[in-house]
C-alpha cells in the first residue's frame, strides 16, 4: 500500500492534469486504520476508486468513507476491462474538477492575501507595485468589504518599510472622545484614569506604516492634529508639551466620497489634499469577472472543516448563483456566506440554496438605477473582454464615443487592461 507522502511525490513530479488511484479496502484481519490513511491522502488532482470485497458495503464506516474521498468503487474479483473503465471514468471527472471548478490563482498575483487575476486587479497589482517604494501618503477609495486594508498592507510589505510594523486602526470604530489618545497616545495624569503613559498608534507605527480606515469618520480635532503630523513629522501626546519625531508613512481608506464630505465642511480640504497624494480605487467584485469563483474557492479552502462536514466543493447551480448574484458586500460577503454555507450545508457539496442566494441569484431587491448600474458594468465589462482591451474597439462596438465609455468606466470604478493605458498612478 502506497504511503499519503509518495503519493504526493508522485503527483510533484507528474505534469498531469489529474491522476487515477485505487484504494484497496479490502483487510481480511481487520488492522488497517483507513479512517487515518485516507485522512492524509491528497484529493487535489486525484480520482480515487475504492476496492472492496462482496458485502463490504454493508459497513456504514466503508460507505462513508466511499462516499467522502471516492469517485467510484469496484467489487473484486471482476475483469480487468471493468477497472480500466472505472479508473478511466475517474481521470475524466478529476480532471475537469481539476480544470472547471478550481480555478487557480497565479502566485505573483496573490501577494499579501490579495487574490485575482482580472484585468481589474492586475492594474491595481501594477499601482501597488509603483506606489510601494516611494514615501507619499497613499488614499485608498472603494465599497464596504473591498478588502482595502489587504491593499494598504501590500504596499506596506512591498516597501522599504516592510521590517517595521503595520498598524492600522478604524477611525469608525473608536469613539470621539478617545480617537486623539489612540492616535496619539498620553502622558500619565493626562486625564482621570490615566495612571501610567500610553503610546498611540503613530508611536507604535514607528519606522513603518500607519494604515487608517475609515478616514471620513475622523473627528475635527483629531483632522487638524494629522494635518501637523503631514506637515510637520510631530506628534504631541494628549497632556504632554514635547513634540516627539515619528517616522511613519499614512495610508488611508474610506468608502465615502470625500470629496463631498469636505465640500458639506465635515472633511478639512487642506488634510484631504495631503492625504490624497497617491490615489488607488479597490474594484467591486462584481466587476471583477472570474475573480467571483477564485475567491469563493478560496473561501471553501480557508473554513472548510470548521462545520461537521468536509465540503468537496460547490455545486453547479451554486457556481452559477456565485457568478449571477452582485454581491453588495463584496469580498466580505463572499467570504461569510461560503463560511455559513460550510458549516451549515447538509450535504457534501455547497448549493445556492446553503449560500443564501438561491432565488435567481438575483440578490437583495433593487432600485431601478441600481439594476441599471449592475446591467451598464455587465454590458462594458464583456465588451471590453470580447475587444481584448481596447477601448476605442470597445466603444464603437456600443456605439458611444470613446469619452462617454471612459466616463462610463470611472463611474462604475472600471479600468481598461494596462497596455490601453488607463491605470496611471495618481
Amino acid at each position: 500500500m502506497s504511503t499519503p507522502t509518495a503519493v504526493e511525490s508522485l503527483l510533484a513530479k507528474s505534469n498531469r492534469k489529474a491522476l487515477a488511484g485505487v484504494i484497496d479496502l479490502r483487510d481480511p484481519q481487520g488492522q488497517t486504520d483507513y479512517a487515518a490513511y485516507i485522512q492524509n491522502l491528497p484529493r487535489e488532482r486525484m480520482g480515487w476508486v475504492a476496492a472492496i470485497d462482496p458485502g463490504q458495503l454493508e459497513s456504514k464506516h466503508i460507505r462513508h468513507l466511499i462516499r467522502d474521498v471516492c469517485f467510484d468503487f469496484i467489487t473484486v474479483p471482476c475483469p480487468d476491462s471493468t477497472i480500466e473503465s472505472v479508473l478511466g471514468h475517474a481521470l475524466g471527472v478529476a480532471t475537469l474538477h481539476s480544470e472547471s471548478t478550481r480555478p487557480t490563482v497565479p502566485e505573483e498575483q496573490a501577494f499579501g492575501g490579495m487574490i485575482g487575476s482580472s484585468p481589474e486587479m492586475r492594474a491595481l497589482y501594477k499601482l501597488i507595485r509603483r506606489a510601494a517604494p516611494s514615501l507619499a501618503p497613499v488614499y485608498i477609495a472603494g465599497e464596504t468589504g473591498t478588502g482595502k486594508e489587504l491593499a494598504a498592507a501590500a504596499i506596506h510589505h512591498l516597501s522599504h518599510r516592510s521590517a517595521f510594523p503595520f498598524v492600522a486602526i478604524n477611525c469608525g470604530a473608536i469613539p470621539q472622545h478617545l480617537m486623539q489618545s489612540e492616535l496619539f497616545g498620553y502622558e500619565r495624569g493626562a486625564f482621570t484614569g490615566a495612571q501610567q503613559r500610553k503610546l498611540g498608534r503613530f508611536e507604535l507605527a514607528n519606522k513603518g506604516t500607519l494604515f487608517l480606515d475609515e478616514i471620513g469618520d475622523l473627528p475635527l480635532d483629531s483632522q487638524a492634529s494629522l494635518l501637523r503630523f503631514l506637515q510637520e513629522g510631530f506628534i504631541e501626546r494628549l497632556g504632554g508639551t514635547d513634540a516627539i519625531r515619528v517616522d511613519v508613512r499614512v495610508v488611508s481608506a474610506t468608502h465615502h466620497d470625500l470629496e463631498a464630505a469636505v465640500a458639506a465642511g465635515r472633511f478639512r480640504a487642506d488634510l484631504y489634499h495631503r492625504l490624497c497624494v497617491i490615489r488607488l480605487k479597490q474594484p467591486p467584485l462584481r466587476s471583477r469577472g472570474d475573480d467571483i469563483l477564485q475567491l469563493a474557492e478560496h473561501a471553501l479552502k480557508l473554513y472548510n472543516g470548521t462545520g461537521q462536514t468536509q465540503m468537496k466543493g460547490f455545486s453547479n447551480c451554486a457556481l452559477k448563483a456565485i457568478q449571477a448574484y452582485a454581491w453588495p458586500g463584496n469580498v466580505r460577503e463572499l467570504l461569510n456566506r461560503v463560511h455559513q454555507a460550510v458549516v451549515m450545508a447538509e450535504g457534501r457539496y455547497i448549493t445556492s440554496k446553503d449560500l443564501g442566494i438561491d432565488d435567481g441569484a438575483a440578490g437583495p431587491v433593487q432600485t431601478l438605477a441600481a439594476a441599471r448600474d449592475a446591467a451598464e458594468v455587465q454590458v462594458i465589462n464583456s465588451a471590453l473582454r470580447r475587444n481584448l482591451y481596447r477601448v476605442g474597439h470597445c466603444a464603437k462596438e456600443l456605439g458611444i464615443s470613446r469619452i462617454t465609455l471612459y466616463r462610463l468606466m470611472k463611474q462604475h470604478g472600471l479600468r481598461a487592461d494596462t497596455v490601453d493605458g488607463a491605470a496611471e498612478l495618481g
